[in-house]
């Protein structure tokens, strides 16, 4: 999944710099991953780590957490895999308000795809309303069709706008792509809460902090897939068809800096590592004074090409490089 400040990229230098700083195999530890996103940090750590706990206040990712961290034991989903694969659409929310041909006039899915999302999403529910599927496989079926929504979804990556013409991606018809986790035999835990209320009742060894750097909410970026796995009704408000979404203090200038600051003070781990860049709301100084209150710091770089959606007619993805701070703190 194309994703804001995905670390997909940088997960060698991450588990490089974390175990040559660390004292012991990261085998040995608990691993938090507080802002978890799409669980890519989470999920590479997953078979490397003693135990993951992954977070995020977005719906969409605790329900990709859920099911790529917090499954864990394996289980067979090819029943009602093959039944989504062969239903056929139907008029529905996401449809209504987010296709062409339903009253929202909005062109996030052509229409064939909106109806057979809205069928999917409608009979995963149905299944667990009927007790016919247990909550791992529930959060399995989500978590596939988020992945295979977003797979023809006709944005440039993000959902703060939707295109004009339906791209080529977009023009093809949907297809569930199993949304396979790794088995382990430690269990996971996955948090839906906010960062600085979930840290003082957590604790580990290694947290690992990747927030966002910018003004630019989550909640909104994304609200497509919050609406799909919720699915529930709500208005949708202006030309983008946005929801009420949580809104993150670390997307603030005003706020940024004493929640950051909240956040190192409470969190009971013996290691912290943040992810940020040269782009970001807090400066150098400011995350280096903070850190360096609560133990020895030291900071790791690495340069990276950065993708990001163009403005041309062709949406094609544009690279742009940016320097990646790794900030590594031993707390005392």
């Amino acid at each position: 999944m194309n994703y804001i400040g995905s670390k997909y990229r940088l997960l060698p230098f991450l588990e490089k710099s974390i175990q040559e700083y660390i004292r012991g195999p990261i085998s040995d530890k608990v691993f938090c991953d507080l802002f978890a996103g799409t669980g890519a940090v989470g999920r590479y750590f997953k078979t490397k780590a003693k135990s993951i706990i992954a977070n995020d206040l977005e719906y969409y990712s605790y329900v990709l957490n859920r099911n790529y961290i917090g499954n864990h034991k394996k289980t067979d989903a090819s029943k009602w895999l093959e039944e989504l694969h062969v239903l056929e659409g139907e008029e529905g929310f996401i449809y209504g308000n987010y296709c062409r041909g339903g009253h929202g006039d909005r062109n996030y899915f052509k229409d064939d795809n909106g109806k057979r999302i809205d069928a999917m999403r409608r009979q995963i529910e149905a299944w667990k309303e009927a007790g016919d599927i247990e909550e791992d496989i529930y959060y399995y079926l989500l978590a596939t069709l988020l992945e295979s929504a977003d797979k023809v979804a006709n944005t440039a990556s993000v959902y703060g706008a939707y295109l004009k013409h339906i791209k080529k991606t977009a023009s093809a018809d949907l297809k569930i792509l199993p949304a396979e986790f790794e088995v382990t035999s430690a269990s996971h835990q996955v948090y839906q809460r906010d960062v600085n209320e979930l840290v003082k009742t957590i604790k580990g060894d290694i947290l690992y902090l990747d927030p966002p750097y910018n003004a630019r909410q989550y909640g909104s970026n994304y609200h497509i897939l919050n609406t799909i796995a919720a699915y529930e009704d709500f208005e949708p408000k202006g030309v983008t068809g946005l929801p009420a979404y949580n809104r993150s203090a670390y997307c603030s200038k005003s706020s940024v800096k004493e929640s950051f600051e909240e956040l190192i003070h409470d969190a009971e781990f013996t290691y912290v590592f943040l992810s940020y860049n040269n782009e970001g709301l807090l400066t150098h100084q400011e995350i280096t004074e903070i850190l360096a209150k609560y133990g020895r710091v030291e900071l790791k770089t690495q340069a990276y090409q950065r993708f990001k959606a163009d403005k041309t007619e062709n949406r094609n993805h544009v690279a742009t490089e940016t320097l990646e701070y790794l900030f590594c703190l031993e707390k005392s």
